[in-house]
């Protein structure tokens, strides 16, 4: 004898089963940074990341409107800043807080930010790549909280699809790419900055 349907366990198993198809995948952003070689300015830079840099997401979502990826790269950004500026400059100090800096004998703090983040998924863009596109907000103050400059950087990277096993691979490698052309722009233009040049010029 065929036992009655339950009409509530029916309706609890497809909202389960409904909850499982959208789950968005988490992809956190991991990679390695090359260390630039240069000339090192003869100064100490204090570095403040901000809650908004160290937490940083970008939600991917599908065209129904529904998260389909979280691209946490919080972390990452900050490993690539902590990799470059030693190698930029004679000191580098980490500041937990703006207010650390005179404490802390710095010349000047350096304060990175995401303006905008995006994500092209082939199947969306109908090429053969995964591509990320950055801009970013770099302020350099006093250690008084002064203005000395405030300038805006790109970067972008791709990762073409073949070879790839998962889509999350694809935007973890994209994200890299992007950030490893930061890295490369952001020592070499950093000096050509005018306000940044002009401020080393009365420094040094």
């Amino acid at each position: 004898m065929i036992g009655s349907i339950n009409p509530v366990r029916v309706l609890t198993m497809m909202m389960l089963a409904t909850l499982c198809a959208c789950a968005a995948s988490t992809v956190e952003v991991r990679g390695s940074y090359p260390s630039p070689t240069i000339q090192r300015i003869p100064l100490t830079l204090g570095v403040y990341y901000s809650d908004a840099l160290r937490n940083y997401t970008y939600t991917e979502r599908s065209q129904t409107g529904d998260d389909e990826y979280y691209v946490e790269s919080g972390q990452t950004h900050m490993e690539l800043f902590n990799t470059v500026l030693p190698a930029m400059f004679e000191n580098v100090v980490l500041l937990d807080d703006p207010a650390q800096a005179d404490a802390m004998g710095v010349d000047a703090i350096f304060t990175p930010s995401i303006d905008e983040f995006q994500l092209g998924m082939p199947q969306k863009t109908r090429l053969e790549a995964y591509e990320v596109w950055v801009k970013y907000n770099m302020r350099l103050t006093g250690p008084d909280g002064s203005y000395i400059a405030d300038w805006v950087m790109t970067a972008y990277g791709n990762a073409t699809v073949g070879g790839l096993s998962t889509a999350e691979s694809g935007i973890n490698d994209a994200a890299v790419a992007a950030l490893r052309d930061l890295a490369s722009n952001f020592s070499i233009s950093f000096t050509a900055v005018p306000d940044v040049r002009d401020w080393l010029a009365r420094r040094t």
